[in-house]
Order: structure tokens, then C-alpha cells, then sequence
């Protein structure tokens, strides 16, 4: 089977449409079927039920396709190995996250490891409320950083992951004892200041400033850094919406985490210096972009 045909096959599996799939990898519908009829010829049996309604995977090609998969792995894997040793992809890789969010993405520092031998990723530690400074300094190479990012002199690459979002409210609370809360019920509290050095419009993604009715999310106390955001939650002074893998990372004395329902997604994306993309940063994001979107309820 050529690598072309896999591929075709992997995609069906997953699409389970023959024109998405001929969509997907730029082909033509009849290639698809062309490509799928071959290979049942040569197996001696059908890799999938097709109706005018629906295609479904068969037993004998289920099992085919996590066998290709293993292969195919194997197979991008080490192309991607020698790639990484032919362009010399060489040094240390210093990537700022918030919070435990460098353990986050250890599948991507892994697989970007196992392709380029000769390099390794230190991870440091930014704040939210001085997002860019890092970058900007020259102490970051690229950092992990919820979007959008609107910076003229700064690049947002590769989509890695997303996540939910919950609202950290005080233990005992009205709130700490519903299912879930709703964005709208921000206006009912008070919510940390942030500081001037964050740009308002990447705060207001995270924290509105105002509720989707339009009611108005007064600010409270200032806090520059995650603890102190959750000192003063804790105290009651004030609630705050934060991402959902802060809930499996941090319990805080007086602190309940409900999930917001209504809230968007968080898209985690890897930006850089524009001008400043270096061979680890270009290699580092093309091992995110390959191993896709890592999403998380």
C-alpha cells in the first residue's frame, strides 16, 4: 500500500465521507473510491459498509486502521527525526507559560525532544499582568498564551490546546453551591484588577468588562499575580474566571471552582517575536501544529 493510500484510508476512517475526506487532502471523490476499492480487492474483503446514508468502518478495517496508525507513526516520526538532524535543530528552547501549564505540554515538548535530539525546552514562568514583557525582553522565545493576541511586533502561531472555563468564587458562597454559573453572573461581583500593563483587550477575553446583556463587571482590588487573585477569592472580595485546568492543579484553602457554562472556549496558542522565528521556534510549533489540537472539556 503507497503512503498516499494510507493516508486516504486513515482519513476515511476518521471522516467517514468520502467527499469530506476527498476534501481534506485536496483529491478527487472518484481517487478516494478508486483508492478504497484497490485495497478491498487486495485484502479480499470490504474495509467499509457504505449506504446512500452513512459509511461505517468493518471489523476487518477497524483493525487495519489501528495497525496503520502504529505504522504511520512510526513512519512521520522518523522522517521527522532526520529532518530535524539534516537541518541542524540545535540548543535550548525557552518557552514562558502561566501557571502549570509547561506540564501541560509535555506531549509537545516530548515529541519535539524525540525529533530533534540536539535540543531541549527550558520553561519559565510569566504573569498575566505583564503578558508580553517576557517576550519582548528577549527572556522568551515563544510563550504558551490564551488569544487573541493583537500585538503588532508579536506573531501568534499554532493553536495547542482548549479548554472550558470555571469561576472561582469563596467557599460557601451562593454560587459554590450551584452545578454551574453563568458569564452573566459576573456583574453580581466584583472582580480583580488586573493592572495597566496588560492590554484591555486580552484582560476583557478572560474577564469581560462587561456581561453578553450588557451589564457592566466592576473591578475590584488589584492583583498582579495567580495567588493573589486567589487570596482575594478566598476572602470573599472577589470572584474571578479562570481556565479549567486551574481546577485540577490548585486547591486553595476557601475556594470552590464551578464551571462556567456559557463561557468560550480558551484557545491556547504559541507566540513569538514576529521576525524572531528561530529554527527551534519554527521546529517546536511545527511539532505542536503535527500532533494537533490537544482539547479538554
Amino acid at each position: 500500500m503507497e503512503l498516499r493510500d494510507i493516508d486516504i484510508f486513515l482519513t476515511l476512517c476518521e471522516e467517514l465521507h468520502f467527499g469530506r475526506t476527498a476534501e481534506r487532502l485536496h483529491i478527487t471523490q472518484a481517487r478516494v473510491s478508486q483508492s478504497i476499492k484497490q485495497q478491498e480487492r487486495r485484502i479480499g474483503a470490504p474495509l467499509f459498509e457504505r449506504t446512500s446514508r452513512s459509511v461505517r468502518i468493518t471489523p476487518i478495517g477497524a483493525r487495519l486502521r489501528d495497525d496503520l496508525r502504529s505504522a504511520r507513526a512510526l513512519i512521520d516520526g522518523g522522517l521527522a527525526r532526520a529532518v530535524g538532524t539534516a537541518q541542524g535543530v540545535r540548543g535550548t528552547l525557552r518557552l514562558g507559560t502561566m501557571g502549570a501549564l509547561g506540564n501541560e505540554l509535555r506531549p509537545v515538548v516530548e515529541e519535539f525532544g524525540a525529533r530533534h535530539p540536539g535540543a531541549e525546552v527550558a520553561v519559565g514562568e510569566f504573569h498575566f499582568s505583564d503578558p508580553f514583557a517576557g517576550l519582548r525582553s528577549g527572556e522568551f522565545d515563544a510563550q504558551l498564551m490564551w488569544l487573541p493576541v493583537l500585538e503588532e511586533d508579536l506573531t501568534a502561531g499554532p493553536v495547542l490546546r482548549t479548554e472550558g472555563r470555571v469561576l472561582a468564587v469563596a467557599e460557601g458562597s451562593e454560587e459554590a453551591r450551584r452545578g454551574s454559573v453563568s458569564v452573566e453572573d459576573l456583574a453580581d461581583h466584583r472582580v480583580p484588577d488586573t493592572g495597566p500593563d496588560a492590554p484591555g483587550y486580552w484582560i476583557a477575553s478572560m474577564i469581560p468588562e462587561r456581561t453578553p446583556q450588557g451589564r457592566p463587571v466592576r473591578r475590584g482590588e488589584r492583583a498582579r499575580t495567580f495567588h493573589e487573585v486567589l487570596s482575594l477569592v478566598a476572602a470573599g472580595r472577589a470572584v474571578c474566571p479562570l481556565n479549567a485546568h486551574v481546577a485540577r492543579y490548585y486547591t486553595f484553602p476557601g475556594i470552590t471552582y464551578v464551571p462556567v457554562h456559557d463561557a468560550p472556549l480558551t484557545e491556547w496558542a504559541l507566540v513569538w517575536r514576529t521576525g524572531a522565528q528561530t529554527p527551534l521556534v519554527r521546529a517546536f510549533a511545527r511539532a505542536g501544529r503535527d500532533l494537533g489540537v490537544h482539547r479538554v472539556a
